[in-house]
């Protein structure tokens, strides 16, 4: 009798689609030090699933074609050493781990700009990118991380080499056995080639949403909309879950003007914008069957010292927005994917 029980939940299972906890996650950014439990504890009281662990490499300028990454002139946690300790320690603590490689080009400038300027450049880039990916795809194996992204907002990159990419995609399936996913830029994701080699379309959320210096919900609800309509729309034609590899706000004025924003700029603080939009953006899409959940931008590991309620910059912490992440990650959310 239990095994017909048993039968027939398969069946149900197989007919609904298959129920999978949503991707509550933060994005847990690299130090000079080792992780320890103290720098987690956080995490787990604000009830998060998983975290996105960023190692880096750099690169001079936007058209230089030397990468160096895993360096001993690196941060700790920017390394491969540092991301196993930190993905170890998770793991230790029941947290599902997105391993997300990225590049920093001095300044800061954007990387979705990056692009060679001869045939010989972009070969010896494409090298020490693939090395670069490979690197930390068979880490990503090593330490059975649930996700894995390929690259952060490189538009001009995917534009200029597309079979790169198709290239790329095959090397890390061959050593690498979970879930792949992009991250994206807001205004890139529409035209990225490669949705379905992958597992979920990663979306680096910072749309804008309005110009108003303190967004109500209701307008920053209206904002929404035509996006959710074209993100929805890419995710069912491509039969893929959306994913937002990064999301989030400033706590300041103005912030669903240009939430991609990264200046130093002197605007005032707004707790209750970035409150607001923060939970909108959880209001408008985690209940969604399409939608696969995403990773706040961003998270320090010291977390005593992070944030603040003097503080205009993108992290939550010890602001009325981890109220709002705390509340909303608590609850149990599930998508049929």
């Amino acid at each position: 009798m239990k095994l017909l029980g048993l039968f027939w939940c398969l069946i149900l299972i197989s007919c609904s689609g298959q129920s999978i906890e949503k991707i509550n996650g933060v994005s847990f950014v690299g130090s000079r030090e080792e992780v320890i439990q103290e720098h987690v504890d956080p995490l787990l009281k604000i009830h998060a699933n998983y975290a996105a662990v960023m190692p880096f490499g750099f690169m001079r300028e936007s058209n230089s074609p030397e990468l160096v990454f895993n360096s001993e002139r690196q941060w700790y946690g920017e390394t491969k050493r540092g991301a196993k300790q930190y993905i170890d320690l998770l793991h230790k603590n029941g947290v599902q781990v997105m391993l997300k490689p990225q590049i920093w080009i001095r300044r800061g400038s954007f990387t979705g700009d990056m692009a060679m300027t001869s045939e010989e450049d972009w070969r010896t880039f494409e090298k020490s990118y693939a090395d670069f990916i490979l690197t930390y795809a068979k880490l990503a194996e090593e330490t059975q991380s649930s996700v894995y992204c390929i690259g952060t907002e490189l538009d001009e990159f995917i534009k200029h080499r597309p079979e790169f990419w198709n290239e790329l995609i095959g090397k890390v399936r061959q050593v690498y056995h979970g879930k792949l996913t992009y991250a994206a830029n807001w205004d890139e994701y529409a035209r990225t080639p490669f949705w379905d080699q992958l597992d979920y379309v990663g979306v680096n959320a910072y749309f804008p949403l309005c110009e108003k210096q303190s967004p109500t919900v209701e307008t920053l609800t209206v904002g929404w909309q035509p996006w959710k309509a074209k993100l929805k729309g890419l995710s069912e034609k491509h039969k893929k879950p959306m994913l937002f590899t990064e999301f989030g706000y400033r706590s300041m004025d103005y912030a669903g003007k240009k939430p991609w924003l990264v200046d130093r700029n002197q605007e005032n603080v707004n707790l209750k914008a970035q409150a607001d939009a923060t939970q909108v953006i959880f209001d408008e899409f985690w209940d969604e069957d399409w939608f696969a959940g995403g990773f706040v931008w961003k998270w320090f590991i010291h977390h005593d010292r992070a944030g603040g309620y003097a503080d205009n910059r993108f992290t939550p912490q010890n602001k009325p927005a981890e109220s709002v992440i705390r509340e909303h990650y608590a609850q149990v959310k599930k998508s049929k994917l």
